[in-house]
């Protein structure tokens, strides 16, 4: 069958994974990115494939390089490239589907996406009190983007709730009760979900952690695994502390057969589907549920006419685990079938800003070596905040690229909740967690539904109340309130 001449195609994938325990050795982000820009290069076997990149997108990790897409650029010969930097906020996913897009509208016949984080390089910094030193890189890129709101509400911050964890883990607790699980049930089942993610990293070469772990060792907090905040124990978040990086390189498919590509190496983008539409947790009706998902998951999977059960294979985005659950329930998964192909990433590695570009890598090569025909992966941006979907296959669409953005049908279908700066009175439970922090004592966080239809975030020191709200179901009880403190 003849592929049309604008069809995107991905023809080149490249990783670089370091572990270098001294951090004076260690790459710097930069030097990880110009690595597996020149993985990719090789990957498509034409010495001439990155030399024609004609946009260079970068999302930004924790460096301060203001146009790495820049110095890439340069590197590789790429002198007419426009160039990008996405700052954190904006879908991973949402510089797939331009760079594809670009292909397919006739702009563009190659694109690149890069990007890197060295957070293990940062860490042994910090172990030796020194800092990691970058090289000063103040060009401008040709366009910077950036979310458009906050991503935060601040009663979730003026609660306490300063890292994403703890945000994660109240709207587990919703998404439990909604299934009708009780607490015990609801960690046996993360847990083995976390071994299963971790069985499946071992069997990854660029996994960062290939050392199974258990159910038994994931479900418990232990000195090894200190409970962050309840019910997840740190073998259910992400490692963000990895020095990892990959690169995407993009051509239309005459520019592949122009370069002499091998058919066997190309991997179709079917479709790319987002929501940039935010809605703080704090505000969200429903806690348990994600429209965004649904709307954007749905909208991917009809554009490349395939249904959920036609997926070989699925990466699902695994922050944490609620974001794997939620996201399979919009789209249609068993929560029983493999849902990533990397190991997830707590097991495999999530460099921070850039997981869903590692993750596609894994898919084609996987897909190239015969264990799948197609692939969903999926993207997070905030907390569960923005949602992005792409479909990919060893065959193109039949109706071709599809590049789709459901913000607008999100928004009409997300009506936020108010929420009260201070409140006493009677007040049912919507989602709680329990925060643990080395050295400190465990702190409740609720957020609560008055009778008004108003939402308010309280807390509570109470120790025996706190005990009880990591054995017993409190989502959907109805306890006393007095000035934003839970009285049980």
């Amino acid at each position: 069958m003849t592929t049309p001449d604008l069809t995107p195609v991905l023809v080149g994938i490249g990783t670089a994974t370091r572990r270098e325990e001294d951090f004076e050795r260690a790459l710097e982000p930069m030097d990880l990115m110009l690595e597996a820009v020149a993985a990719a290069g090789r990957d498509t076997g034409s010495a001439a494939a990155l030399a024609g990149a004609q946009y260079i997108a970068v999302p930004r990790g924790r460096w301060t390089y203001r146009n790495p897409a820049g110095e890439i650029a340069r590197a590789v010969g790429a002198k007419a490239a426009t160039t990008v930097l996405a700052s954190v906020g904006v879908l991973q996913q949402t510089l797939v589907g331009e760079a594809c897009a670009r292909i397919a509208r006739g702009e563009a016949h190659t694109t690149l996406i890069t990007g890197a984080d060295a957070g293990y390089r940062l860490l042994r910094a910090q172990i030796a009190g020194r800092p990691a030193p970058e090289r000063v890189q103040e060009d401008e890129p040709d366009i910077y983007l950036a979310p458009k709101d906050e991503l935060r509400h601040p009663a979730e911050k003026r609660a306490g709730l300063n890292m994403p964890v703890g945000i994660y883990a109240m709207m587990e607790s919703a998404f439990r009760a909604s299934q009708g699980w009780t607490v015990d049930e609801h960690r046996d089942r993360l847990a083995a979900l976390g071994e299963r993610f971790s069985q499946i990293a071992v069997n990854n070469p660029h996994a960062w952690n290939r050392k199974l772990m258990s159910a038994a060792f994931i479900r418990e907090g232990s000195e090894r695994n200190p409970m962050q905040a309840f019910p997840y124990t740190r073998a259910h978040c992400s490692t963000w502390n990895v020095d990892q990086a990959c690169a995407l390189l993009f051509t239309s498919a005459e520019r592949a057969q122009a370069l002499g590509i091998p058919r066997s190496q190309w991997v179709f983008p079917l479709a790319s589907s987002e929501s940039n539409h935010m809605v703080a947790m704090a505000t969200r009706p429903d806690l348990a549920a994600c429209p965004g998902a649904s709307i954007a998951g749905q909208a991917a999977l009809q554009a490349a006419g395939l249904q959920a059960q036609d997926l070989d294979l699925v990466e699902l985005y695994s922050c944490f685990p609620l974001a794997v659950q939620v996201y399979a329930r919009a789209v249609g998964l068993s929560l029983e079938r493999d849902l990533t192909v990397t190991g997830g990433m707590a097991f495999a590695g999530g460099p921070y800003n850039n997981y869903q570009l590692q993750a596609i890598c894994r898919a084609a090569e996987l897909m190239r070596a015969g264990q799948g025909r197609t692939a969903m992966v999926t993207g997070v941006s905030g907390v569960l905040t923005k949602q992005g979907f792409g479909l990919w296959g060893m065959d193109a669409a039949p109706g071709g690229f599809k590049s789709i953005d459901v913000s607008d049908e999100v928004a009409r279908q997300s009506q936020p909740v108010t929420v009260l700066e201070n409140y006493s009175g009677p007040a049912q439970v919507a989602g709680y967690t329990v925060l643990h922090g080395r050295g400190k004592q465990p702190r409740a966080v609720a957020l609560v539904d008055t009778p008004q239809g108003a939402r308010a975030m309280v807390t509570s020191e109470d120790a025996g109340l706190i005990d009880r709200m990591q054995i017993e179901e409190f989502v959907g009880h109805t306890l006393q309130v007095q000035d934003n403190i839970l009285l049980g």
